[in-house]
């Protein structure tokens, strides 16, 4: 995962604990899970119009 170990990890932590705080930091990961999960669903709904409109597709050949 991007080359980072586990003190490089240790050390991200620290530095997010220096600035945001002790008492900041469960709002900051419920953000930033919100953020990766819409982001997921934005990029999974175009994947997935593209499925339902080639199923569409290939329902009309069927239906000729």
């Amino acid at each position: 995962m991007f080359g980072l170990g586990v003190p490089e990890l240790i050390i991200i932590l620290v530095i997010i604990l220096i600035i945001f705080g002790v008492g900041r930091l469960p709002e900051v990961g419920r953000a930033l899970g919100k953020g990766i999960k819409e982001f997921r669903e934005a990029s999974g709904e175009g994947s997935s119009s593209e499925e339902k409109s080639s199923d569409e597709g290939s329902g009309e050949e069927k239906k000729s």
